[in-house]
């Protein structure tokens, strides 16, 4: 059987913790930045978990197993 590549971009966006979740970064962080406030711009910088709904698509896209 073939090796199953990993996505390379999906490399780069997202991390597995020890505990076997993924983290991703948060997104509206890249511009238009005036109008948000100081809190939300803050609380955009950390990291959050992959949803149970998309967990499939990027474990597939890691080369994860199930």
């Amino acid at each position: 059987m073939p090796k199953v590549k990993t996505n390379s971009s999906a490399k780069k966006r997202f991390s597995v913790t020890g505990t076997g979740k993924i983290t991703r970064k948060n997104a509206y962080k890249s511009h238009i930045l005036t109008k948000k406030s100081t809190k939300r711009k803050r609380n955009l910088t950390q990291t959050s978990l992959v949803s149970d709904a998309d967990m499939g698509n990027v474990k597939r896209m890691l080369g994860i197993g199930k």
